[in-house]
């Protein structure tokens, strides 16, 4: 039996927010208390979307014995927070999409794994963000992405059946969650995917290059 699609999940950061350049520039920071170089541009692109770690992982090559990657972690977090949107930008097409989903009664949501007090404070900065009917975060539940937990609370927040939606995201994590959550995933090509990735290998239902093919998927029955 065919479905309709009723709502759209999206992961936040190299989906709906390029938030590279102030992610990079707290790793950086980091990175050079430490005399190590900065990160680059390549190792951004990869890197990214995993956060914290991922970004002074790779900085660092392999983070020392005698540093604590935690600990590293929370001084990333104070310089991110610091300067949380001084060159973050929504992705070209997303407010478009946004408005043109809302205009076909179609819900969408933020599941990210991004810790709440940081979303919450990047959020207003773009007010399309803000009619989201659900934002769920990495530390809502006890459990995150790649566990289908967070992507299942979320389509409940909205009153939707999570196999009536789908889960827009731009790492490999985001579309075992899907899956997992029993939920259609697709690839968000737009985003922070390095060389090194193989985004037709995460059994994703598709890969899409631009916020606007989603309209297409929600348009059609998906089996």
């Amino acid at each position: 039996m065919a479905m309709k699609i009723k709502a759209v999940l999206f992961d936040l950061d190299g989906t709906l927010l390029d938030t590279a350049p102030d992610m990079a520039d707290a790793a950086n920071r980091v990175l050079a208390d430490y005399d190590q170089p900065p990160l680059t541009q390549q190792q951004i692109q990869a890197n990214t979307s995993m956060g914290a770690k991922g970004l002074l992982t790779a900085g660092f090559g392999n983070i020392p014995a005698h540093l604590d990657i935690m600990a590293l972690r929370e001084e990333f977090l104070r310089y991110y927070e610091d300067k949380i949107c001084v060159n973050t930008s929504l992705y070209q097409g997303v407010t478009a999409l946004l408005a043109q989903l809302e205009e076909k009664g179609i819900h969408w949501g933020i599941m990210t794994n991004k810790p709440g007090f940081l979303t919450d404070m990047l959020l207003p900065f773009f007010p399309e963000l803000l009619r989201a009917k659900t934002v769920v975060c990495g530390d809502t539940l006890a459990v995150a992405k790649p566990h289908p937990e967070p992507l299942l609370h979320a389509s409940q927040q909205m009153g939707v059946d999570h196999r009536d939606c789908i889960y827009i995201g731009d790492i490999e994590k985001d579309m075992i969650a899907a899956k997992a959550a029993n939920m259609a995933g697709y690839v968000a090509g737009w985003g922070y995917i390095g060389d090194e990735h193989t985004p037709s290998d995460w059994h994703a239902q598709g890969v899409l290059s631009h916020p606007s093919e989603i309209l297409a998927v929600v348009g059609s029955e998906q089996p």
